[in-house]
């Protein structure tokens, strides 16, 4: 995916709807309705233009093709780059790219117009599935590196699976390189990054001035957490599914904790409510609400892909661990108390399913 910087915004209007999983008493004691946002971006100090270049045949492997490449200008749109580029669609500029219509372009952003060659011609990097044996190497590595966190350890099986590309979408966030959750191609650039590296950093988009924060990454689908500059814990999520998206947010702090000690740890939406545990309609894990309805709850289910409603799911027992952290594990009602919660939340990225 293109790397996010300040600058264009593709989409932008948000609109501001509650969780499904949320109920009239979760959204903060002012709120009174649900809110339309519309956000103007004022563009960057103007890059050169641009002239579209021609497709061209595929390149070697590994070798990056400037004559395949756009480079956003200031004040540029998707559609706008369509336009001006002889027998390519928007819809193949989403596809070649790995973005959806939901996705944020800046300035100074690259983006591949070859398309369907296999080939990522912004990086160089083969499409086509990796040898077993590449794959197990990288499995290895990645197991070291996220050995410290709580994101589960891949089996070392050759497949490079939803689990194995999720873990290798969550180290190039912490690596620096593009944020993307498809394979890594032997021999490549970044995947001689992944070897070199003998730990996680922080990744870009994390509220690193706050005490406390927490990174929601809808591209990975993990969730990192931090105290200032130092990384703490790497947790699988599942977020809002098309129609209910967890909506990108920087920076807002927890505005609300609902332990439901009287229902096992359940909270029963007055909205949707269900006796047992179903996220789907309502029923979250000790929720801690970001940004009016949604939230980050425990759930007994945990795709690597998005299935909520608009939260971020954890299992059960990550929640705890969360909270734990927080210094929540001993409350025993709701507060609203920011304060007493003490995280920052951010949400970022573009999920977008595997070919």
């Amino acid at each position: 995916m293109v790397a996010a910087r300040a600058g264009f915004a593709l989409a932008a209007v948000l609109l501001l709807t509650a969780c499904r999983g949320g109920s009239a008493d979760d959204a903060a004691p002012s709120s009174t309705a649900a809110t339309t946002t519309t956000i103007a971006v004022a563009p960057t100090t103007p890059a050169p233009s641009t002239t579209e270049p021609t497709p061209t045949t595929e390149p070697a492997t590994g070798t990056r093709d400037p004559g395949c490449v756009v480079t956003v200008a200031a004040g540029d749109s998707l559609s706008a780059i369509a336009a001006r580029t002889d027998g390519v669609t928007l819809e193949a500029i989403l596809d070649e790219n790995r973005m959806t219509i939901s996705h944020v372009i800046h300035p100074g952003d690259e983006l591949d117009m070859c398309i369907g060659n296999d080939v990522d011609d912004v990086t160089g990097a083969s499409r086509l599935p990796p040898a077993a044996d590449a794959v197990r190497r990288q499995q290895q590595h990645l197991n070291v590196l996220f050995a410290p966190y709580r994101i589960a350890e891949l089996a070392v099986d050759g497949d490079s699976g939803p689990l194995t590309r999720q873990m290798l979408c969550a180290a190039r966030s912490g690596l620096g390189l593009r944020v993307s959750a498809t394979d890594m191609s032997e021999g490549s650039p970044e995947e001689e990054a992944l070897f070199a590296a003998e730990a996680i950093s922080v990744p870009d988009g994390a509220a690193t001035w706050a005490r406390r924060w927490i990174l929601i990454d809808k591209t990975c689908q993990v969730i990192f957490t931090g105290e200032g500059e130092r990384l703490v814990n790497v947790y699988p999520t599942s977020t809002g599914e098309a129609g209910y998206e967890t909506r990108d947010v920087l920076a807002v702090d927890a505005f609300r904790f609902d332990p439901a000690l009287d229902n096992g740890g359940w909270h029963d939406s007055t909205n949707f409510p269900v006796a047992i545990d179903d996220p789907l309609n309502g029923n979250m894990y000790k929720p801690i609400y970001f940004n009016g309805g949604q939230a980050i709850h425990g759930a007994n289910y945990v795709p690597p892909r998005p299935q909520s409603k608009g939260c971020a799911r954890m299992f059960t027992w990550h929640q705890d661990e969360l909270l734990a952290w927080l210094g929540l594990d001993d409350v025993t009602e709701a507060t609203w108390r920011r304060g007493q919660i003490g995280v920052t939340v951010s949400v970022r990225g573009d999920y977008r399913p595997a070919d």
